[in-house]
């Protein structure tokens, strides 16, 4: 024999329960079954609405009536033929009557007793199984209808009642012994107690009522049915990338389903753990499907960690005080006062001190327990010894649930770790001496964030999601989006890094999508966007909270880069482009480095100096393993070194400007550049990066632009200036010819002084063969004293400048 359970979304509707009538029919062919169901769905919570209607005066608990009515009537016009609906119509009909008077009485009296509450909730269950029953008959003639409440006794503990095993199991017993159908279908939730009231098993309770049946029969198995392909690793409605669990013990089962796995409700296994039966989480409508078999067979795998879970709505009560150190008794009197005002303790932990204990309780319970403890130890309280209890509300617990945790070394380090990282406060540990689960508790906003992060960490192969915000998306930001698209794949593949752009912007629209843009048309998407807003961005990355989100800018915008504090201060990273921030005030700067090292946010800026080319990754380096930059020579501007190569008397300077910008070599306000101000702020933040306190006032500017250049306030105006200015521009090529020489843009430091300048470059320099938009930088340190390390290559351009960014974000995929 097999004890079946089906659902509420199994049995919500006709069409639904077709498919369960098709499961059975399956099943019936080689076993006896027993068929448990839950009422049509949604129907329980009506029952409960209208009684509280009805004890409060609202005669709209009428209309509920009629909705239950119809909602049975339209299942047997779709399920059951005509010919047999007649009986079935009446004996549906007066039992709705039976629930009117009831709610008339509710109504008329004013009130809502236990004993009444559980009498009307029971009604769903009772109407679906003779329903059920019936349509069934029409397939399988040898099965019939058994109301649970004539088998199943309980006390009278209305809302929750304890089954009486002893009576229970011989009653049972007794009547599948003699009974001859094939196929007994049985309402779940509901029983009698022994004056003959209907009580109920607790919200979730037909399951329990399958468990009862199944262990009183020695059924082989007991199969639930429900609307998912087993247990999960995670919530799959939280966690996208959990994973049906095959194989688990009863124990993990339980202590998942205790932590909020809502496909078995809790008790559930008790009756049938020391029988051994084998219980089956089928999905009906994936009836091929595995499903999650639940044995005493403790599947030894790789992977200790069998699943992650969470408990919602959580209050925690912090009783503390030196009064409690070494006084006998504390603990229990704070437990029993607790269990004299039926509060459910879920979570406990106690300082080895003696100083303090906290336990976790629902929010609704909080301002009752607070008052009963306080009362329970008011002279302590009064005389100083205790503390007045202390209550956090909105909280969660998250659990690491496993057999085999107890055997491996490091998962509570690896789980407290993995959300340090990313900024998910815990409030509270436990860990049982079993080591079946390591509890935490954690702010509620959170919890998305910690359970795809402990997820990833535990079940995803070791891939980590990245989840971007990007902002600027011009020439350097297109081609950066385009290297993402193109090489996506490849990264979680071969680095195990899933790269996601959650959002976009630019100056004038700005779109968001929690499950990552679709990077083929983002042009499209962004262009459809909402309208640009700075302030409105933050605030949305940060209600997002999503684990390992990184903002990206790929700006040169002031405000933009006023903003990332306020990221970090979120454990959100920070990669740029835009040099700023890292040469703003000196103080703004170390600030950045400090809130990077306090929220284990990086902050990286690898492109503020050569593009693509890893300068400030090197330096960091030589810093890193004790040496000391004495010395820095550099040509740092791409941009520059590409005009003064092209620069001719055949090619004037306006032009050769004017193409540097079509190419994407300099900053939308080419004066930056030209004005030495680019190459300054790039100087600053190598000497900085160096270990040295230095302000940009500090380093000299040798420009070799005119005043009036200088002096413009847009675009147009400097372009004409260039014209204008033509022959001062003629003359300093033909001074260095004369020389020789070719001119470069050099920043320099040495002996704590920094200048920036053009300058006359001799053949026997190795900057005087610099091509194109390249850059050098040559770092003379401790170590390398009389030849220096040298770092050349492209140091402008959008497509490098984009692959620098890129680098960046892997660096932190890789952390």
């Amino acid at each position: 024999m097999i004890t079946l359970k089906f659902g509420g979304t199994s049995v919500a509707n006709a069409q639904n329960i077709k498919l369960v009538i098709d499961i059975v029919n399956q099943k019936a062919k080689t076993n006896k079954l027993a068929v448990v169901v839950s009422a049509l769905s949604g129907v329980t919570d009506m029952l409960i609405n209208a009684s509280k209607k009805a004890a409060s005066k609202d005669e709209s608990y009428k209309n509920s009536i009629e909705e239950i009515k119809q909602k049975h009537f339209d299942a047997i016009g779709d399920l059951v033929e005509s010919a047999n609906q007649n009986q079935l119509l009446i004996r549906i009909n007066s039992q709705i009557n039976q629930l009117q008077t009831l709610l008339d009485g509710c109504f008329l009296l004013g009130e809502l007793s236990p004993r009444t509450a559980d009498a009307i909730a029971g009604f769903g269950e009772l109407l679906s199984s003779q329903i059920i029953a019936t349509a069934l008959q029409q397939t399988i003639p040898n099965s019939n209808f058994k109301d649970s409440r004539e088998i199943i006794k309980t006390n009278s503990n209305f809302g929750k009642a304890a089954v009486d095993f002893e009576l229970t199991n011989k009653l049972i017993g007794d009547y599948f012994g003699t009974n001859k159908s094939q196929v007994v279908v049985l309402p779940g939730f509901i029983a009698n107690d022994e004056n003959g009231n209907t009580t109920t098993l607790g919200r979730g309770g037909s399951d329990y009522t399958a468990a009862i049946i199944a262990n009183a029969t020695h059924s082989e198995s007991l199969e639930i049915w429900t609307d998912v392909n087993g247990m999960f690793t995670a919530n799959p409605k939280i966690v996208k990338q959990a994973q049906p669990i095959e194989s688990i013990s009863y124990q993990e089962a339980m202590e998942l389903s205790h932590f909020g796995a809502k496909v078995l409700y809790p008790p559930t296994i008790q009756p049938v753990l020391k029988s051994g039966i084998p219980i089956w989480i089928k999905n009906t409508f994936e009836a091929n499907a595995y499903g999650t078999l639940i044995s005493n067979q403790n599947e030894v795998g790789v992977n200790p960690i069998k699943g992650i879970s969470h408990i919602d709505n959580i209050a925690l009560i912090t009783l503390e005080g030196s009064g409690m150190i070494g006084v006998a008794g504390s603990s229990k009197r704070l437990f029993e006062v607790l269990s004299q005002n039926a509060i459910n303790v879920i979570f406990i932990t106690q300082a080895s001190s003696e100083h303090s204990i906290c336990v976790g309780i629902l929010n609704n319970d909080a301002e009752k327990a607070k008052a009963a403890i306080d009362a329970a130890f008011e002279i302590e309280i009064v005389q100083g010894k205790i503390d007045p209890c202390s209550v956090e509300k909105d909280l969660c617990i998250v659990a690491l649930v496993g057999e085999s945790m107890k055997n491996h070394q490091g998962l509570s380090g690896k789980m407290f770790s993995t959300l340090g990282k990313n900024n998910v406060n815990i409030r509270a540990i436990a860990q049982g001496a079993s080591e079946r689960n390591i509890s935490v508790v954690i702010n509620e906003k959170d919890v998305k964030k910690a359970l795809n992060t402990l997820h990833e960490r535990f079940f995803e192969d070791n891939t980590k999601q990245l989840n971007l915000f990007v902002m600027g998306v011009g020439n350097v930001g297109e081609k950066f989006i385009d290297q993402i698209h193109q090489q996506k794949k490849f990264l979680k593949e071969n680095l195990k890094i899933n790269v996601r752009v959650i959002a976009l912007s630019n100056s004038r629209k700005m779109v968001f999508n929690e499950d990552g843009i679709d990077l083929k048309d983002w042009p499209n998407t962004l262009s459809s966007g909402e309208n640009a807003n700075v302030t409105e961005f933050i605030s949305r990355t940060k209600e997002l909270n999503l684990r390992n989100s990184i903002f990206v800018d790929i700006t040169a915008n002031y405000d933009v880069a006023s903003i990332y504090e306020q990221f970090l201060k979120q454990s959100i990273a920070v990669v740029t482009c835009n040099k700023i921030a890292c040469s703003s005030q000196y103080d703004n700067y170390k600030n950045l480095k400090n809130l990077s090292r306090k929220y284990n946010a990086p902050f990286l800026f690898e492109t503020n100096v050569g593009a693509g080319l890893p300068i400030i990754d090197t330096l960091k380096n030589l810093i890193a393993s004790g040496d000391k930059v004495n010395r820095i020579n550099a040509v740092l501007s791409g941009s520059l070194n590409f005009i003064f190569n092209n620069f001719s008397e055949t090619y004037n300077f306006h032009d050769v400007v004017k193409e540097a910008g079509v190419q994407g070599f300099t900053e939308p306000d080419p004066k930056i550049d030209l004005s030495g101000v680019d190459v300054a702020r790039k100087i600053l933040i190598l000497i900085r990066e160096s270990g040295n306190i230095i302000e940009m006032e500090d380093i000299v500017n040798n420009s070799f632009l005119p005043d009036e250049c200088m002096n413009t306030t847009n675009n147009v105006d400097f372009f004409a200036s260039l014209i204008k200015h033509s022959s001062h521009f003629e003359k300093l090529l033909a001074d260095a010819k004369a020389n020789d020489c070719r001119l470069k843009f050099v920043a320099s430091f040495d002996n704590g002084k920094a200048s920036v300048g053009l300058q006359q470059i001799p053949k026997e320099s190795p900057f005087y063969n610099l091509e194109g938009k390249d850059n050098i930088v040559e770092f003379y340190t401790d170590r390398y004293v009389d030849q220096p390390l040298i770092i050349k290559g492209a140091g402008a351009g959008a497509a490098v400048t984009a692959s620098g960014i890129f680098a960046d974000v892997i660096r932190i995929g890789n952390v």
